[in-house]
């Protein structure tokens, strides 16, 4: 009875403040935001709310093979044309397949956090990569903390692989979508014990569209604090 008394996200004061630690905003690169008049439209929308800072995320993996340094100069455009309030700063979220090896030891990556010391990283939704374990491991020994992005989106993980991820040191990535039902039952399901678990470190919006923004913030207001951030 009392979450039908929620406001909704938009009037709540939940983006005041707020750092979206994983966002496909950067526009024109993977399968996110494609114009920078979308892009602009989505940062403005964030400034009226209150959002103070934003991780850009776009992905690499081998259906974008994005470079650090491409990356880069698309951010440095979108740099000059957005004169408001909220910062910019630029991370990569890296697919954990058959190009990450190598660009993990050639140190080509775009790590996430002021201190550079965290590295976004995703998998397959259904299926868990080969040697993943060993991956997460080869990253903490190149120096990086994995955060993990939206575990709770992971069909193929349960409560144990949740766990054993966390006794690894594994920090984990709120898709703020999932609490609020966006992605279906199970996968809110997941976000809720995982936050009842206090297993999460970050939150992000995972935004690909301006109206998937609208959608969003016409939600009912999560129950639940959200993670500041790493």
């Amino acid at each position: 009875m009392l979450s039908f008394f929620r406001p909704t996200i938009r009037k709540s004061d939940i983006f005041n403040g707020f750092t979206d630690w994983h966002c496909h905003i950067l526009p024109g690169v993977d399968d996110g935001i494609a114009s920078i008049h979308d892009a602009l439209a989505v940062l403005h929308t964030y400034e009226q709310l209150g959002v103070h800072e934003v991780w850009l995320t776009p992905h690499i993996m081998e259906d974008y093979p994005n470079t650090p340094a491409d990356l880069r100069r698309r951010y440095d455009e979108l740099c000059t044309e957005w004169k408001g309030k909220v910062r910019l700063q630029l991370a990569a979220e890296h697919m954990l397949d058959g190009i990450f090896p190598h660009r993990l030891e050639k140190g080509d990556v775009l790590p996430i956090g002021h201190a550079r010391q965290h590295l976004l990283v995703e998998t397959s939704y259904f299926n868990p990569p080969v040697g993943f374990l060993s991956i997460l491991k080869d990253i903490k020994a190149a120096g990086y903390h994995p955060l993990l992005s939206h575990p709770e989106r992971y069909v193929y993980m349960d409560e144990e692989d949740y766990d054993e991820l966390h006794d690894m040191g594994v920090l984990f990535q709120l898709n703020l979508p999932s609490l609020t039902g966006m992605y279906g039952e199970n996968a809110q399901k997941k976000a809720q014990m995982l936050m009842k678990k206090d297993m999460y470190h970050a939150t992000g919006t995972d935004l690909h569209r301006l109206k998937a923004l609208e959608i969003l913030l016409a939600k009912r207001a999560p129950r639940y604090p959200l993670p500041e951030g790493i």
